[in-house]
């Protein structure tokens, strides 16, 4: 590295990518730095839209308060003060009838057993088998298993079918019963390990938990997350920042720097380290000559494809709407749609004429949503909503949005696959970061691209400037 500053390639220009250029740009490190994006826009699965003249985020909406790292990037980029908490938090879920989601609510496990009962949503019979969580052994499972099996085991199938899956399963668009419980609800086998049962184990954890039990969940930006990409983006300097061009190839060469990076158009960048956020697919593809081992582990990451429906309705048409922020839905009932936000009821900045409703279809293993033509999805969908809440009246706007291979599946085993994906790369200069990885939530994004900044800086050697923030607190 002697005599020129080090270069780093950040491949693909989704939030985990961007977090990763601003934590190099940022630190006082000397490194020249380029961003390249395959699509002519920034951001990835954030994309706020106009809808009737008001911005509706109809990819991620919002940022997980307990993950700071979001919360900090906004504050970091000037965008704090327009950090917004939703006006509700009641929600609901669709089983024979809209029924509310209990208080307390932790990974779908309710806390306290009146609020379940009084909202019917179990059934006398399924109310007494998740009883049995309270007087059976406790066993902490050998490994990882898939966040059904504890569920099931401990407190029955109705718990997992119309509590957990909507809402953990909803998340991640797919199955409970195939999703580890270690990679996507660590606290379940945190509170299992308690030793007093998973509700009693929940309550526990929750109440030995920091900060104000009644702080929000979810903060969401009162222009829509797009603004977070619009605020990363120009806080860049002087990073080289290139949309519409995507990396080919990656090739480890012994002249120069260490890694060759092959553009669509046949450019070549020479590159002392490379960032890869980037789909896990993609990834594979690039590192498929190289580290192969890596490659392979990759693949085997599996996509849900998902899209979004945003309508607009006059408010009259909702009025008959009990209060709250929308509802889930048990799979069992087999609709089209899978969630429901009342945006205009849920944020504050959405309220008013008209008012905003936004469905979410499409699950791991199941697209028949997503191969519908956008007039025969808005029928289903619309006809969905006709059943659960009654709402027949036409919408003034209607538009469909599709997000492609764009939520990962985070399978049994998931964690010990990120383990052999680190191992296998080595020494390689090489770092992994995004959605496939870590955490599929914006805040987790940006905390895996800023570690992958730092990963690479450490591997370069390259020090913040005197008098610089180190990386580590660039986000404090």
């Amino acid at each position: 590295m002697t005599g020129r500053r080090p270069h780093v390639v950040v491949a693909g220009g989704g939030i985990a990518g961007l977090a990763a250029a601003h934590r190099l740009a940022s630190c006082g490190a000397e490194v020249d730095i380029t961003l390249l994006e395959s699509d002519h826009r920034l951001g990835g699965n954030i994309r706020t839209e106009r809808i009737a003249g008001r911005p509706l985020d109809v990819g991620a909406e919002a940022l997980l308060a307990r993950v700071p790292a979001g919360v900090e990037m906004c504050r970091a980029v000037g965008l704090g003060d327009e950090l917004v908490a939703p006006v509700t938090d009641q929600a609901y879920v669709w089983t024979d009838q809209l029924r509310p989601l209990p208080p307390r609510l932790m990974a779908g496990v309710p806390g306290g057993g009146g609020a379940v009962v009084r909202s019917g949503i179990l059934s006398p019979a399924g109310l007494a088998r998740a009883g049995l969580d309270l007087v059976l052994p406790d066993r902490l499972p050998a490994g990882d298993v898939s966040i059904g099996s504890v569920v099931r085991r401990r407190l029955g199938d109705q718990v997992l079918e119309r509590l957990v899956d909507p809402l953990l399963g909803g998340i991640h668009a797919g199955n409970c019963d195939e999703l580890s419980m270690r990679a996507t609800a660590p606290q379940l086998q945190a509170a299992l390990g308690r030793g007093h049962g998973l509700v009693r184990g929940l309550r526990a954890l929750a109440a030995a938990a920091p900060g104000d039990p009644a702080a929000p969940v979810f903060l969401t930006l009162r222009g829509g997350l797009q603004d977070m990409v619009g605020a990363l983006s120009e806080s860049l300097g002087a990073v080289n920042v290139r949309t519409g061009i995507a990396v080919t190839d990656l090739q480890a060469t012994d002249e120069g720097s260490p890694v060759r990076v092959a553009l669509d158009g046949g450019e070549q960048l020479d590159a002392d380290h490379v960032i890869l956020a980037v789909p896990a697919f993609t990834a594979s593809e690039l590192l498929e000559r190289d580290c192969p081992e890596a490659a392979a582990e990759m693949r085997a990451i599996r996509y849900a494809s998902v899209a979004t429906i945003a309508l607009a309705y006059r408010p009259s048409a909702l009025e008959g709407c009990p209060h709250g922020s929308g509802f889930l839905v048990a799979r069992d009932r087999g609709s089209t749609i899978t969630a429901c936000t009342w945006s205009s009821s849920k944020w504050a900045q959405l309220a008013g004429d008209p008012a905003l409703v936004k469905c979410s279809v499409g699950h791991a293993g199941d697209r028949s949503a997503l191969d519908l033509d956008d007039e025969r999805l808005i029928a289903a969908v619309r006809s969905d909503l006709s059943q659960a809440m009654g709402l027949d009246a036409e919408p003034l706007e209607q538009r469909v949005f599709r997000f492609e291979r764009a939520l990962p599946q985070y399978a049994v085993g998931h964690l010990e696959r990120i383990a052999r994906i680190e191992q296998a790369l080595g020494d390689a200069a090489v770092s992994v970061c995004g959605a496939a990885y870590r955490g599929v939530g914006v805040a987790s994004c940006i905390r895996d691209g800023q570690a992958a900044a730092d990963a690479s800086l450490a591997a370069l050697g390259a020090a913040p400037r005197s008098g610089e923030a180190s990386p580590a607190m660039i986000s404090q």
